[in-house]
């Protein structure tokens, strides 16, 4: 069972039923008992960084996510929920994300020619061998619509980035632990196979 993480954020229901169309029973839930016993964990998320850690916390659930990722359950982030995984954001100056990983999310620089939020279909390029990407084509396209995006300490944990006013890092993955700043869930079959690949992925390694 997939539990979807519930803090009221929007896009819910097209992440349950992405997954349900990948195989998984899927349920949106604020519940910590249900979280923790869940086999896969999915944090979904749109809207501003500091809203959405407020009802994280006001749920409780900073540390209920702290301890499904230690325990070794497979968790994957989507979109705003990639980001809420880092120290910071410079969308909500002094609000402390979650922390998993060290570094912070910063604003898409502005190039001419290009628009923020960026918005559309764009192409990945792999940056290291990530089960999330089993059996894709080269350079897939997927579906981002975002304004901000991340800069890990560590850049082993960048998985993709793709190419946009520069090049951005826009998937990781550590242990257990994978995240993507585009939706696996508007991406036609290539989410669809992301999410299946999610599914097969074991809960037998812990981030660190």
């Amino acid at each position: 069972m997939i539990a979807i993480i519930d803090y009221g954020a929007g896009n819910l229901r097209s992440v349950q039923k992405a997954c349900e169309t990948a195989g998984a029973q899927a349920v949106i839930t604020s519940s910590p008992e249900v979280i923790l016993k869940a086999e896969h964990v999915i944090l979904p998320g749109v809207g501003a960084f500091g809203d959405c850690m407020r009802r994280l916390e006001e749920n409780g659930l900073p540390s209920i996510i702290e301890e499904t990722i230690h325990h070794g359950t497979p968790f994957l982030g989507i979109c705003l929920g990639m980001q809420l995984l880092f120290e910071e954001s410079e969308e909500s100056p002094g609000v402390s994300g979650l922390g998993i990983f060290k570094g912070k999310i910063v604003k898409i620089p502005h190039r001419d020619g290009f628009k923020i939020p960026h918005m559309g279909w764009n192409s990945l390029h792999f940056c290291k061998p990530c089960r999330l990407f089993t059996g894709l084509p080269f350079n897939p396209f997927v579906y981002f619509v975002h304004s901000y995006y991340m800069q890990p300490q560590d850049p082993s944990i960048i998985a993709a980035d793709t190419e946009y006013c520069g090049t951005l890092p826009v998937a990781l993955n550590q242990d257990n632990v994978f995240a993507v700043q585009f939706h696996p869930e508007k991406s036609g079959d290539v989410g669809l196979n992301m999410l299946k690949n999610f599914l097969q992925t074991g809960g037998n390694c812990h981030v660190s």
